[in-house]
């Protein structure tokens, strides 16, 4: 199943349409995506894996994707000269790495997209996920972003290989 995110603001969700939040830079070619633009990047993105917070999904969530529990100490290097670029690692880390267990509450619940993983290309862009929308859907720094029920109800649909396709119109 395809999963599609609209650049204004549209996510196809089975037979409806929700709301989503996208890249404060707008959306890119892939190619054109770099580390720390903003952007989303144009394409299908396969959901690797979901990751969740134990304590807010005690039974993990309902899915037939991948999943693992994330920790305190669980972080995303974003540092485009490092050799994990774009792999979660473990906090402290000497290089640059966003915090996945965040007090804003985001990444209770997250799709990895298969964005820029295979290979890792340094500055293409990391930590390009799915993800819990703030309340007034400000704009990610890249990722596709939607309400908690939305966002469980397209997890419970995905299947292994399942994507979400960042289209311009």
């Amino acid at each position: 199943m395809i999963f599609t995110a609209h650049a204004d603001g549209r996510l196809q969700l089975g037979d409806r349409i929700v709301r989503c939040a996208l890249g404060k830079g707008g959306v890119l070619p892939a190619d054109e995506k770099r580390e720390g633009d903003g952007a989303s990047p144009l394409g299908t993105w396969t959901i690797r894996k979901v990751l969740y917070r134990p304590d807010v999904y005690p039974h993990g969530p309902g899915t037939a994707l991948p999943v693992a529990p994330i920790t305190q100490m669980d972080g995303w290097c974003d540092a485009p000269s490092d050799p994990l670029y774009n792999q979660m690692v473990a906090l402290p880390y000497p290089a640059s790495a966003e915090r996945m267990w965040r007090e804003d509450h985001v990444y209770d619940l997250v799709g990895v997209l298969a964005h820029n993983d295979d290979p890792v290309v340094p500055g293409l862009g990391s930590a390009i996920f799915l993800h819990l929308a703030r309340d007034n859907y400000d704009p990610t720094e890249g990722c596709v972003a939607l309400a908690r029920p939305d966002l469980e109800a397209l997890l419970h649909l995905a299947t292994p290989g399942s994507a979400v396709a960042i289209v311009r119109d």
